[in-house]
C-alpha cells in the first residue's frame, strides 16, 4: 500500500506540474480571492536569497563594509532580541556607535531565558533549529557558537494517546529531497490510507511541486495564497480533515501557535517549498542548553567586544522626533528612556539613527504615542497585525518520561546521565492530543542546562492556542498539562513531577492569520532615519529565529547603504 501512495503521488506530481501555470491563474480569479491588489507589491526578487545557501556564508563573514570614523553615526536600537541584537552586530562590525536598550532583564526578546533563584534556567518557548536556518547558522558560526547545536535525527516524531508513536521518517539511506519526503509521508503511521492518499493528491497540486523546477515562481505562487488559510487551501485541492488533525495542526501550532484553519496557506507552504527542495531544511537541531548561555552570551560578547552598550531595565517610553505642520513625525532624534530603577525621571538620549527591533505590541505601543504615525501608510498597517498567546510550562521528574521501550530504565536516574545519555525520545515531539502541540525533554535534548545529577526528564511543553489558558492559575495550567502528560506516556503514572514552572506571555509571535502578509512592514519606513527590525517585518520566512535573523540582516544592509544620505540626520544634541 505504501508503493501506492508513492505511485499516486509521483503520477500527481507530473501531472500537476503541466497544470500548475493554469490552476495558479484560475486561482487567483476565484471567490478564495488569494491576491488583494496591494498584495501585488510583495513580489519575490532573487535578492530574498530564501534558498541561497551563500546566505550562511555572507552572514558568517558580514557585509565587509567598513564605514570612516568621520562618516560613522550614532545609532539607538530599541530591543534587545534576535533582531536588534544582529542589526547591532553588522553595524558595529562596520564601524557605527550601538546602543540597545532592552525592556526586560534579559536580553533575547522571545528567545529569551533566565535562571531563577533555584537556578533553573526558564525559557519562554521552546526553540528548534530547521536546516534551512541558513542566516542564523551564519551569525551562530560568526560568535562562535555553531558547535552548540545539537543535531537530532531526522525524524519528526508524534506521541498519541497511550504511548503510541509515529513519525515522518526522513531517513532514506542517503536518499534526499524531494524522495525522502513522499517516503515519510507514504510511511508514517500518523495517518490512515484514505488520509495518506489525500494528503499526497494535495500536495501532488501545490506550488510545492513547481518549487523543483522553478523555486522563485514557486515562493510567488505561495505568498499570492496567502489571502486564504491553509486548511481552506488544502481541502480545495483533495485534502482529508484527518490529514489536517492528525499531522498537520500539531505542525502548524508548533510552527506559528495557531490551527491550519487560523494560519496563511503562504506560511505553511512556504515551510513544504523549502522540505522539498533542500534535504537539510527537514533536520533538526537543538542548543546544548539554555538560549542564554549558548547562543545569547556570544552574540553579547561580540557586540561588547565591538563597543557596544548594552542596557537591560530600560524601556523606551516615546520617540522624540520633529514633526510637519499637521504633526506628522519627519526626523527622529532620538527616545525617552525609562529608568531602570524608576527612582529617577526618565532620560532623554539622542541618536543620528534610530531602529525599533521590537515585536508587534512593542512596536503598535511605541506608534501609539502619537498618532499622527498612523498617517503615513506602512504605521498604520503596522495596527492591523496582532500576536498569538503561548504558554510554557516546564515538569521535572524523578524519572525519564520518555523511555517506552525499557521499562527498566525509567527510573535510572542515580547513574551518570550527562552529556545527553539519559534514556527516551531526543528530539522535538508533536502531539494531535495535547494542549500542548509540541514538547521536549530538554534533560535529554538539551543537557548542558537541563540535566540535573539524580533527577530525571524536564518536560518542556508549549500550550497554543494559549487563550482560554491565560486568566486560568499557573497551578492549575500545570496540573493539566502533568495529567495530559501521563495519558500520552501512562508510564509516567510511576513517576513523581518534583518541579514545575508556567511562563505565560500574552503577545508572542505575531499571528500569520490569512491577508496579514501585506501589512507587514519593511525594514525603512516613511521617516528617512527611522528603520524597523523584528521577525514580523518584511521577509521571506516566518516569524522565527530564523525570520528574526534575516530582518536584522536586512535592516542593518539597508541602514550601510543609505550612510552618505544619513549623514544629514546627525544630532546635534
Amino acid at each position: 500500500m505504501i508503493k501506492y501512495v508513492l505511485i499516486v503521488l509521483l503520477i500527481s506530481i507530473v501531472n500537476s506540474y503541466n497544470r500548475i501555470s493554469t490552476i495558479t491563474n484560475r486561482l487567483r480569479h476565484s471567490k478564495l480571492s488569494m491576491v488583494a491588489l496591494e498584495q501585488q507589491k510583495l513580489k519575490v526578487t532573487g535578492s530574498e536569497g530564501l534558498l541561497d545557501e551563500n546566505r550562511m556564508e555572507k552572514a558568517f563573514k558580514g557585509s565587509g563594509i567598513k564605514i570612516p570614523k568621520e562618516k560613522q553615526l550614532k545609532i539607538g536600537i530599541i530591543g534587545g532580541g534576535l533582531a536588534g541584537m544582529i542589526t547591532a552586530m553588522e553595524l558595529s562590525e562596520a564601524g557605527h556607535k550601538v546602543e540597545i536598550f532592552e525592556s526586560r532583564r534579559f536580553y533575547g526578546g522571545k528567545v529569551g531565558s533566565w535562571i531563577d533563584k533555584d537556578n533553573n534556567h526558564i525559557e519562554m518557548g521552546l526553540h528548534v533549529f530547521f536546516g534551512c536556518y541558513y542566516n542564523l547558522f551564519g551569525i551562530m558560526k560568526r560568535i562562535g557558537a555553531f558547535n552548540n547545536l545539537r543535531l537530532k535525527e531526522h525524524t519528526h516524531t508524534f506521541i498519541n494517546t497511550g504511548g503510541r508513536v509515529a513519525s515522518l521518517d526522513f531517513r532514506l539511506g542517503g536518499i534526499g529531497a524531494p524522495i525522502n519526503g513522499l517516503a515519510a509521508f507514504a510511511r508514517t503511521e500518523q495517518l490512515g490510507i484514505a488520509d495518506k492518499i489525500a494528503n499526497a493528491v494535495a500536495l501532488a497540486t501545490s506550488p510545492v511541486v513547481k518549487a523543483l523546477f522553478d523555486f522563485d515562481g514557486a515562493l510567488q505562487d505561495i505568498r499570492d495564497l496567502d489571502n486564504i488559510s491553509f486548511s481552506e487551501w488544502f481541502i480545495s485541492k483533495g485534502g482529508s480533515r484527518g490529514s489536517i488533525k492528525r499531522l498537520w495542526d500539531p505542525i502548524c501550532y508548533a510552527l506559528g501557535f495557531l490551527d491550519c484553519d487560523n494560519t496563511s496557506a503562504r506560511c505553511m507552504l512556504t515551510i513544504f517549498e523549502l522540505f522539498a527542495v533542500r534535504t537539510e531544511a527537514s533536520i533538526l537541531r537543538m542548543l546544548e542548553g539554555s538560549p542564554n548561555e549558548f547562543l545569547h552570551k556570544p552574540i553579547v560578547k561580540y557586540l561588547t567586544d565591538r563597543n557596544v552598550k548594552i542596557n537591560l531595565s530600560r524601556r523606551v517610553l516615546d520617540l522624540i522626533y520633529d514633526k510637519d505642520d499637521e504633526g506628522k513625525p519627519t526626523v527622529i532624534r532620538g527616545i525617552t528612556v525609562a529608568s531602570g530603577s524608576g527612582e529617577v525621571p526618565p532620560e532623554n538620549k539622542y541618536f543620528d539613527v534610530v531602529v525599533a527591533a521590537t515585536d508587534v505590541p512593542g512596536i503598535q505601543k511605541l506608534l501609539s504615542t502619537n498618532e499622527n504615525f498612523r498617517k503615513y501608510k506602512d504605521f498604520d498597517g503596522i495596527y492591523k497585525l496582532d500576536a498569538v498567546p503561548v504558554l510554557t510550562v516546564q515538569l521535572r521528574f524523578n524519572g525519564w518520561v520518555t523511555e517506552l521501550a525499557d521499562k527498566s530504565k525509567l527510573k535510572d536516574i542515580y547513574t551518570d546521565k550527562s552529556g545527553g545519555k539519559a534514556p527516551g525520545l531526543d528530539t522535538l515531539l508533536y502531539s494531535a492530543d495535547a494542549d500542548f502541540s509540541c514538547f521536549a525533554d530538554l534533560a535529554l535534548t538539551s543537557p548542558g542546562d537541563y540535566y540535573k545529577p539524580n533527577e530525571g526528564s524536564l518536560l518542556q511543553c508549549v500550550l497554543t492556542p494559549g487563550d482560554k489558558w491565560m486568566s486560568v492559575s499557573t497551578e492549575e495550567i500545570a496540573m493539566a498539562t502533568l495529567s495530559q502528560v501521563r495519558k500520552l506516556f501512562p508510564s509516567a503514572n510511576e513517576l513523581d513531577c518534583t518541579w514545575w514552572n508556567v511562563v505565560k506571555l500574552g503577545k508572542s509571535l505575531y499571528r500569520e492569520a490569512p491577508g496579514m502578509d501585506v501589512h507587514r512592514p519593511k525594514q525603512t519606513t516613511s521617516i528617512p532615519n527611522f528603520f524597523l527590525a523584528g521577525s514580523y517585518t518584511f521577509q521571506d520566512y516566518i516569524d522565527s529565529m530564523e525570520g528574526a535573523t534575516k530582518s536584522g540582516l536586512i535592516c542593518a544592509e539597508e541602514i550601510l547603504t543609505r550612510n552618505d544620505e544619513l549623514q544629514k540626520y546627525i544630532s546635534t544634541n
